[in-house]
């Protein structure tokens, strides 16, 4: 893309030695760095949103209905206006607090207030009377039906006696607040970039091939970077945003095609014929009928490992719709033809409950089953090792500990991935070159990765764009919806009242809090300790309670659910640990205490611990009684008020895992939802994961296009492509066969 002679940032002119320590400090070295510190956003000086337009809206936009709450809070929350300083006063409030008052006036001659409570002083330097501003925030409207902006982004265009006319389109550049305290205001950034950009673009070569520029009409790189740091007009900052937002997102998807395309096609598979006398007997001994999903996935996945190929396949379904019992039918017809299987797991509950549940379902077919999660080596754990490694296990379940040098497996055929994106890239990669040395053919092993955790289809093009996929919608048939309800504090005996009446009729109870024992620091939340002691002995004095919490240790935990699941105790008073745990058909009530405080996929999961018999359950979300009028009003003055009651709402009204999905996508976006180093996605610049599906489409089509065409990427055509993933992803080249 560039060469190595870009400048030092030391030595650009108008930074010097303390400003380039600031720019030091924000990761900005050289003017390279510089040139690709991208505007965030841009104001143009012929459309800015008006002063008195915004009061107009203001006023029409008070009464929200739930309907348009996505539209007007994701929308048009931000307001954006340009105009000069007219006036500025820092002024006293109480005895010691200073507030700073700037009055801007816009090209109309209509007014705004723009008020500063915090660092009052260091804001008072940094803007004068004259100076033309743009302003983005929230605007607030007084009953004088004055506008105003709280603590509102402010950058300084230029001053008002220097304003050009003739350029109406100014970026404006990330401004942290190092930059503040160090005066690199926008218009310094503006005039130092503009120093060294035809410097900097000369050297700038080529990252896409002709053929997709010409294909997708693409501005060349060099126009690219011209256009988004000073463009003429808003066409030429929307096309060079969308070439760089298919060009983020082609790579990833051709580093994705590239691993599909090694794993299926360079090596052959193990081939599994797909009738199967074990695999019938297991599944005439089910005591109940698998849904059409379920079958028609089992299906797939046989077809997949008679085709001579490698499967590397998806299974994707919400809580309680029967991954594992397909799993399982899925894992006898290899060791029926002598091949050894393995599931791993994140957690060891989830590893546990595993084991249990397959160990339950095969306990009269004669399999040898083996458990290995974390902890020291013992005796015990040495013979599960040599059970391991010398085949005498046919099915391993384990943790991260399969990771581990000293597991070689035996004729590993199929390897079972419960919650991929828990695992790293490179720990996968390791477990099935593991699986391929421990067979005789040096046989790929084939894969299947199931996943509980409800993704969006833009994630999911994304975060598994290598793997076929085969989805569970149906629950099975005896499973009724769980009914949900959100209670506040002042209706919690209403709850206890219920979950008594539940337990006298034979069904046990989880709930939850969000912490183990009571802290100073989050003194407004119930913990599960303190709160076990006194329910115990108060709300539920003639019934059986147990505890459960994350500082017990693994053998504790174990027992407690196991006795839960035993009957010993009817209530489990537990935090978040019970998320992933034993599953127990009688338990027909989850109460969340302080809902408020989880995430959307959290409270899905945990609800998701109930309804897993044929009995009625229901999830009770219980809040702070001061969110009662947030909860019915929708107030829309705080983000985070906001984002709570929405989960609530979600909550209560679907059970849908991918409804809930999408909702949660929206709250917290990619990175948060699904974790960027875990998941194997980059960071991306330009690319929206939750707005660019079209984009992140039309690439994933081009990528898998280009590499069935071209596998290797030899082509002279491809010859950049190849280059280019060898250099961002050069980890994982050796994994393929263009290293």
């Amino acid at each position: 893309m560039k060469d190595n002679h870009s400048i030092p940032i030391q030595y650009i002119k108008k930074i010097g030695p303390k400003r380039a320590e600031v720019f030091l400090s924000e990761g900005i070295h050289s003017s390279w760095d510089l040139i690709n510190y991208f505007p965030r956003n841009y104001v143009d000086k012929s459309s800015s949103d008006s002063i008195n337009a915004i009061i107009v809206e203001a006023m029409g936009d008070i009464n929200v209905n739930e309907d348009s709450f996505f539209d007007n809070y994701f929308k048009r929350n931000i307001f954006i206006v340009t105009g000069t300083i007219t006036h500025k006063d820092l002024l006293q409030s109480g005895k010691r607090k200073k507030y700073l008052k700037l009055k801007i006036q816009d090209k109309f001659g209509a007014s705004a207030e723009i008020l500063f409570f915090n660092f009052a002083e260091s804001y008072n330097k940094s803007y004068q009377i004259g100076d033309y501003v743009s302003v983005a925030g929230k605007a607030e409207l007084s009953r004088g039906m004055r506008l105003s902006f709280t603590h509102p982004e402010v950058n300084v265009i230029e001053p008002y006696s220097q304003q050009n006319e003739e350029k109406l389109i100014i970026p404006i550049y990330p401004s942290p607040e190092s930059f503040k305290k160090a005066g690199i205001y926008n218009k310094l950034i503006i005039e130092i970039i503009e120093g060294i950009i035809d410097a900097e673009t000369s050297k700038i070569s080529e990252t896409l091939p002709q053929y997709i520029i010409e294909k997708y009409k693409f501005p060349a790189l060099k126009d690219v970077y011209n256009y988004l740091h000073r463009p003429n007009n808003h066409n030429e900052i929307d096309s060079a945003k969308r070439r760089m937002k298919f060009e983020e997102i082609l790579y990833f998807e051709l580093f994705l095609a590239l691993k599909q395309s090694g794993f299926k096609q360079s090596e052959p598979g193990i081939t599994i014929p797909q009738k199967s006398s074990l695999a019938r007997k297991v599944f005439q001994s089910l005591k109940y009928n698998l849904t059409q999903d379920q079958i028609k996935v089992i299906n797939e996945i046989s077809r997949d490992m008679a085709s001579g190929k490698p499967m590397n396949r998806l299974l994707q379904g919400d809580v309680g719709s029967g991954k594992t019992i397909v799993a399982t039918l899925c894992m006898l017809p290899l060791i029926e033809a002598g091949y050894q299987v393995a599931i791993m797991a994140p957690t060891a509950i989830l590893a546990e409950q595993h084991y249990n549940n397959i160990r339950e379902l095969l306990a009269d077919f004669g399999i040898e089953i083996t458990l290995l999660t974390g902890g020291a080596m013992s005796k015990k754990k040495k013979e599960r090792i040599n059970a391991i490694n010398y085949g005498n296990s046919q099915i391993v379940v384990g943790t991260h500990s399969l990771f581990e040098d000293y597991i070689t497996f035996n004729n590993l055929g199929l390897l079972v991935i419960d919650e991929q994106h828990r695992f790293g890239v490179e720990q996968k990669a390791k477990t099935i070159n593991a699986a391929k040395q421990s067979n005789a053919q040096k046989l790929m092993p084939h894969v299947l990765v199931m996943s509980a955790t409800p993704i969006p289809r833009t994630l999911a093009l994304t975060v598994y764009g290598d793997l076929d996929v085969s989805m569970i919608n149906e629950k099975p048939a005896n499973r009724l919806p769980i009914k949900t309800k959100v209670l506040f504090e002042s209706q919690l005996g209403e709850a206890y009242h219920f979950i008594r009446e539940e337990v006298s009729e034979g069904s046990q109870v989880y709930i939850v809090f969000p912490l183990v024992e009571k802290s100073d620091k989050l003194a407004e939340l119930k913990s599960a300790i303190e709160y076990y002691d006194l329910l115990k002995d108060s709300e539920f004095a003639n019934i059986k309670c147990g505890l459960l919490h994350g500082q017990m240790n693994d053998k504790e935990k174990e027992m407690t659910m196991q006795d839960f699941k035993n009957k010993k105790f009817d209530i489990l008073i537990s935090t978040t640990v019970i998320e992933v745990g034993i599953d127990v058909p009688n338990a027909t009530v989850m109460m969340i205490q302080d809902a408020q405080k989880f995430g959307l996929s959290q409270l899905h999961q945990l609800r998701g611990r109930v309804g897993r018999g044929d009995k009625q359950s229901f999830c009770i979300l219980a809040t702070k009684d001061n969110f009662q009028f947030e909860y019915r009003q929708n107030n829309k003055d705080d983000f985070e008020k906001k984002a709570r009651i929405l989960r609530l709402k979600t909550m209560e009204r679907t059970c849908d895992g991918f409804e809930i999905a999408e909702v949660d996508l929206k709250l917290r976006g990619p990175g948060d939802m699904l974790g960027t180093k875990q998941s194997g996605l980059p960071e991306f610049k330009f690319l929206d994961l939750v707005k660019d599906s079209a984009v992140i489409s039309t690439a994933k089509v081009e990528a898998f296009r280009i590499i069935a065409e071209d596998p290797t990427l030899s082509k002279a055509e491809n010859a950049l492509l190849r280059e280019n993933i060898r250099k961002m992803f050069k980890e994982s080249a050796k994994y393929f066969n263009i290293a």
